[in-house]
């Protein structure tokens, strides 16, 4: 029996794959403890023992400014966000290290805590990439923008006396939540393995599923996070699927603050079972969203709204298995067009059963958690 150590950001989509492999190493025997900040992070892991690493309510997602773009986003992430969080949450891991005595630490990618951690005690880690977006190396034709991503990393390891490399990637094993026929080719794949999605069940969710009329369902949703700034783009997106007869429109608005008697509005779905019943999903570009659908082998409409989602959304238009769309300037043609378009032609199905295909053969979570037993400890 080996024990884990989780160390995790208070991000649902950060959290929700390695929800999966902790149930699956559990499974095994193994022993498996969680550190986080709280108490967002005992909400998202539904764990019995967690180590509080941080004040969740400090970084959380509705704290950011809207609006950033480019390298005003990017800025604003490493500076105001992933550095602050790494210094908050230091003290926590060592606590948890203290306490748990882990052989292996396995830190989220934007957690970079553990990292530190584990390498100032000279413990085995391993990096969760819930995302793809750093395994391509976006900054690779911007030196002078990952030369300034650099030197935070290095303020970062000066401050907590570490001598370590890429606190982004671990030199011994970096799990890797998708594939290569979502990412594309990746130029230094290393100790990258691509496992594919680990898709935990989620929390029950009440729905009255004999409100589906049996037309091809589309869904609209955009995630936990974008409540309040994703009004515009869902309201536009109920006019445009009220505009579809031959479809079933399915919104999802947690405000519930948008009605609708052509289009079946609600604040919460069973994301994963209501999915597989679907033919088309249009979404903001969070991992799990493109996950799930594409696990399903369906095709998807991507309005990217920050952080990684808009590179998420060019992989699946690269990959032929959907269209983008301006999040901050689609209207209902717009979104009607789009979406009519990937239901219509049938490259983009086949597309997305390309993928779900590579995903069924990467191995998810059982893959994941033999990598995890392979290491030397």
């Amino acid at each position: 029996m080996s024990r884990f150590l989780l160390v995790v950001p208070p991000l649902t989509g950060h959290v929700a794959p390695l929800r999966a492999v902790a149930a699956e190493l559990v499974g095994r025997g193994h022993d498996v403890a969680w550190c986080g900040p709280e108490p967002t992070t005992s909400e998202l892991t539904r764990a019995g023992r967690v180590y509080a690493a941080g004040d969740a309510l400090e970084f959380a997602v509705e704290r950011r400014p809207e609006g950033l773009r480019g390298f005003a986003a990017l800025k604003y992430l490493w500076e105001q966000y992933l550095v602050p969080l790494a210094d908050a949450m230091v003290p926590g891991v060592e606590k948890a290290v203290e306490a748990f005595h882990p052989d292996v630490v396995l830190a989220d990618q934007q957690a970079f805590a553990g990292a530190l951690v584990a390498s100032r005690r000279s413990l085995p880690w391993v990096t969760s990439a819930s995302t793809s977006t750093e395994l391509g190396d976006p900054l690779g034709a911007m030196p002078k923008i990952a030369a300034w991503v650099d030197g935070l990393q290095e303020g970062l390891r000066a401050r907590h006396k570490v001598s370590c490399g890429d606190l982004r990637f671990s030199p011994e094993l970096i799990l890797a939540f998708t594939t290569v026929s979502l990412t594309g080719p990746i130029a230094d794949v290393g100790a990258v393995r691509f496992v594919g999605p680990a898709l935990a069940p989620a929390p029950p969710v009440g729905f009255s599923w004999d409100r589906l009329d049996g037309r091809p369902l589309v869904i609209a949703t955009l995630g936990t996070a974008n409540a309040a700034l994703g009004r515009r783009f869902l309201s536009e997106c109920v006019d445009a699927l009220a505009g579809m007869p031959d479809v079933q429109g399915l919104v999802v608005d947690p405000t519930g603050e948008l009605l609708s008697d052509e289009v079946l509005v609600v604040k919460r779905i069973p994301q994963a079972e209501v999915v597989r019943k679907a033919a088309a999903v249009l979404c903001h570009g969070g991992h799990n969203t493109v996950s799930e659908t594409l696990a399903s082998g369906l095709p998807l409409v991507i309005a990217p709204i920050r952080d990684d989602q808009s590179m998420l959304a060019q992989q699946v238009e690269t990959a032929g298995a959907g269209l983008r769309l301006r999040f901050d300037r689609a209207k209902a043609p717009d979104i009607r067009r789009t979406v009519t378009e990937v239901l219509t032609d049938p490259a983009y199905a086949a597309a997305a059963a390309r993928v779900r295909a590579s995903f069924a053969a990467a191995g998810g979570v059982v893959a994941a958690a033999d990598h995890l037993e392979s290491l030397p400890h």
